[in-house]
């Protein structure tokens, strides 16, 4: 196969492939999450219990929890009535994003 066939055909995968994500509904990709630096320390904590911690200091639907390389988690949650995005530190503060 000539090169420049290859390329194309490239091109077209990547593309069709965006629609297909695009149709589905899923959000664009604004930013790239940096990746862990070797010298950063990773704790044992799971998602589950994560969610926990989270769910005992009051709040539901916890979802989208994601580690950070600091091991902070980060997610969505409802409590009272109103979906906030939370952080969960280390050593198991729950706030909500931004306090």
């Amino acid at each position: 196969m000539p090169k420049a066939h290859g390329r194309k055909s490239s091109r077209l995968l990547l593309v069709a492939a965006m629609l297909v994500v695009g149709a589905v509904g899923f959000a664009p990709v604004t930013a790239w999450a940096a990746p862990c630096e070797p010298t950063d320390k990773i704790d044992g904590s799971t998602v589950e219990t994560a969610r926990r911690k989270i769910e005992k200091a009051g709040y539901r639907q916890v979802r989208n929890l994601k580690k950070g390389c600091d091991n902070f988690w980060h997610g969505t949650a409802v409590k009272d009535g109103k979906t906030v995005n939370i952080v969960l530190s280390p050593q198991g503060t729950v706030m909500a994003e931004g306090d």
